[in-house]
């Protein structure tokens, strides 16, 4: 028999588990970051070290990116504003 295991997520998630989470790809993620998301609400660099830098890993807020792309219903082509 498998075992199943119920993974809960944080709010703040590595990329990996926001790949998972949302379906969103890697390069979208990366292209969002540098162009629509703002760092502390969508993301944030994470360091062990407690001194975060500008290659440092990202954690991302789940929630805030389901409201971003909640936002996108809004601009889709051909939709009544």
């Amino acid at each position: 028999m498998s075992e199943i295991t119920l993974i809960v997520p944080n709010d703040w998630v590595t990329e990996e588990k926001l790949v998972e989470i949302t379906g969103l790809r890697p390069g979208t993620i990366e292209r969002a970051r540098k162009n629509c998301w703002m760092i502390g609400r969508e993301y944030l660099h994470v360091s062990p070290d407690g001194v975060p830098k500008k290659n440092s890993e990202c954690m991302y807020n789940r929630k805030a990116v389901d409201q971003w792309v909640e936002s996108m219903s809004k601009k889709q082509p051909g939709a009544r504003q």
